[in-house]
């Protein structure tokens, strides 16, 4: 499957100059659909994986698929303001300035290992958040998985030693 060619590229979206890599197209073609939740699946296989966090918006889609196919906890990050109850919260830089995100604290079970899920990794400030939260509960990140990656922001740096696992790699394009 040639994923790039499902890939919808929107130029100057948000602002004049980005290429916007826009993933809702997989979710209408079901062929490449099928193809990245088999992919999700079959690259932690053979890890230890109690639960997944997925990012708001897209990532829960994704997320949702992870979890009922492998039978385990799905939760969600969630921009700030938009869980009731007791949550953690962790700010981080985006692209285009700053964003918060939480998480509701009780659904975090300290202990165990989360598959964190995003469509997109850009600089990995979002994915970091969300993995600082899952430390501060006394837990471990199992691995960071997004369907597009783009390396030349040098999200290694940031979040490379949680080993994050992307289907397509875009280089030297804009956001």
């Amino acid at each position: 499957m040639d994923l790039d060619e499902a890939i919808r590229k929107v130029p100057d979206f948000p602002k004049p100059g980005i290429l916007f890599y826009d993933i809702t197209s997989i979710f209408t073609n079901p062929e490449a659909f099928r193809y990245t939740v088999a992919k999700m699946i079959e690259q932690y296989r053979a890890d230890k994986v109690d639960g997944v966090i997925a990012i708001e918006s897209r990532g829960f889609l994704l997320g949702a698929c992870y979890a009922e196919k492998t039978g385990i906890p799905l939760v969600l990050a969630r921009k700030k303001g938009k869980l009731p109850g007791k949550t953690l919260r962790q700010s981080y830089d985006l692209e285009y300035g700053s964003a918060t995100l939480e998480i509701h604290e009780a659904d975090l079970t300290p202990g165990r290992r989360w598959l964190i899920i995003d469509d997109l990794i850009a600089t990995g400030g979002t994915l970091r958040a969300v993995a600082t939260m899952v430390e501060r509960a006394g837990s471990q990140v199992a691995g960071i998985f997004a369907i597009i990656g783009l390396p030349f922001l040098n999200y290694q740096e940031t979040i490379g030693h949680y080993r994050p696992v992307t289907l397509i790699d875009y280089h030297g394009e804009s956001v």
